[in-house]
């Protein structure tokens, strides 16, 4: 299984040549809008981060119905170059602050190269053992998280403890659950329905996948929520039409 999936997941040279150009111009204008936001709008990083979370996550999920798996490895390890670039840079480098929050010190670079790797991870996993609907869970994942922690930090009032790696104190809030759950599902259905899914075989399904993917956000490790909701929500649409 592995080995074959290997073979599927491998870009060519030829896919290489042709997209890759386009993906390295398109990141690099994504993370000089979120620097830009970061350094001269002085933007939070609760919104900068989570802004550059759903640009990657959307990009995947086009590339991975319109070109398939090699596309999305592509994509993602040139978005793995650009994130590494900022880490080895450090403090004060704009893209190295959009990303790393102050409330993560003093493991801020870790807090970045962690859900690096466990997005990377939930995407294989999603792919193997989901693949007709891995692009679900890149879309709960990317919409959904997204507007957790930007809507937990502007009205969050119901507070939560989750479980945290390294001693780094993290909260959620009901109020950023609610809105994953929401945005989770919307997200869900619209992407079913474009795929040729049926009304109610959509609403059923995105209705699970919304609140099946706020649900192990909310019981997630801190860091871990990307690969974990990628699953869950892949895992569930697979459940639902296969």
């Amino acid at each position: 299984m592995i080995q074959n999936f290997l073979q599927k997941a491998i870009p060519p040279p030829e896919l290489i040549g042709q997209l890759g150009p386009f993906i390295f111009g398109y990141v690099l204008l994504v993370a000089l809008l979120v620097s830009y936001l970061k350094k001269y709008r002085q933007v939070r990083t609760a919104y900068t981060r989570k802004i550059f979370h759903f640009l990657i996550f959307s990009t995947a999920s086009i590339f991975q119905v319109k070109y398939g798996l090699p596309a999305v490895v592509l994509f993602g390890a040139i978005v793995s170059l650009f994130v590494l670039w900022a880490v080895v840079k450090g403090d004060g480098y704009p893209f190295y602050e959009v990303m790393a929050r102050d409330s993560d010190r003093p493991y801020r670079t870790l807090f970045i190269l962690i859900p690096l790797v466990t997005t990377a991870l939930g995407g294989i996993l999603a792919n193997l053992f989901f693949l007709k609907f891995a692009f679900i869970g890149y879309l709960v994942g990317g919409w959904g998280d997204a507007v957790g922690e930007p809507v937990g930090s502007r009205w969050g009032k119901h507070r939560y403890t989750v479980p945290s790696l390294l001693g780094v104190k993290a909260t959620r809030s009901l109020e950023g659950s609610a809105a994953v759950a929401l945005v989770s599902t919307l997200v869900a259905f619209g992407a079913l329905y474009l795929a040729g899914y049926s009304g109610p075989a959509c609403l059923k399904t995105a209705l699970v996948c919304g609140l099946g993917g706020a649900a192990i956000e909310a019981v997630s490790n801190h860091g871990l929520d990307n690969l974990t909701m990628q699953v869950t929500a892949a895992g569930l649409a697979y459940l639902m039409l296969s």
